[in-house]
């Protein structure tokens, strides 16, 4: 029998979104895909869902009791948070979500709390320290490719590769400097926040992942690692990298 109470696998925080449901289109659900949750207890870690709707403090009371974070994918971050100047390209914004994630990123930087960022939350970390997006990559972003590849194929379908730089976490994480990855959003990183340096970038020359200079282990990739680990084993390396940040915090 498992002794619980010698368990001390860390306990990872991610973030959720709402959702409802045609039977019960007026109830609001707090909801993560399941891809996550089993990646970050295959690493190590224990998932713990935080929800929206929390107050401030609330929030970092929360945070205050996890090891590690993890900012998650989905809907597109508000124009006002960068200073957007084409709001008509922004779609399936969560204002109390932004919210919610600008609070814990902002935290955690500052608490050198471990973090990896997932599409949105790539994005979503660098708009929290400072930096800009596209608001659409196609279309204003020079020379910028398709990247919305999720109406049309599966979410493990690798979409392009991306080139990675070979000194950075990213690298040391995968074992290499190149891997085919899935591409599942229209927004991207435009000016990069003070504090971050860019570690992966598509063919089009988009910046792909992202980490701090100056803690521990703070992370972003612009795909969707999550949901190519049954293709690609090494993508669990990311959520692995994460939890052993956290040991090494709480050591």
């Amino acid at each position: 029998m498992t002794n619980l109470k010698n368990n001390n696998r860390p306990m990872i925080g991610l973030t959720t979104y709402r959702k409802t449901t045609k039977q019960a289109p007026s109830v609001t659900y707090f909801a993560l895909m399941p891809s996550y949750i089993e990646a970050v207890e295959a690493a190590g870690g224990t998932p713990v869902m935080i929800p929206l709707g929390l107050g401030d403090e609330s929030l970092l009371n929360l945070l205050d009791r996890l090891d590690g974070l993890v900012l998650t994918g989905g809907g597109d971050i508000a124009g006002k948070y960068y200073h957007s100047e084409h709001l008509g390209q922004i779609f399936d914004v969560d204002e109390d979500r932004d919210r919610v994630e600008l609070i814990l990123a902002r935290a955690a930087m500052e608490q050198n709390k471990p973090l990896l960022a997932i599409c949105r939350g790539h994005q979503m970390l660098n708009v929290a320290l400072g930096g800009t997006l596209y608001e659409d990559v196609y279309k204003w972003m020079p020379g910028g490719m398709k990247h919305d590849f999720f109406d049309d194929h599966p979410r493990n379908y690798r979409a392009h590769a991306v080139t990675i730089e070979p000194d950075s976490k990213l690298a040391m994480a995968l074992g290499r400097t190149e891997a085919m990855v899935n591409s599942l959003h229209h927004q991207g990183v435009h000016d990069l926040a003070p504090g971050l340096v860019a570690t992966a970038y598509a063919p089009d020359g988009l910046i792909e992942g992202v980490e701090s200079v100056d803690h521990p282990f703070a992370l972003g990739v612009q795909w969707h690692p999550e949901n190519l680990i049954g293709d690609d084993p090494t993508m669990l390396s990311l959520f692995r990298g994460l939890v052993n940040a956290t040991e090494l915090v709480r050591s």
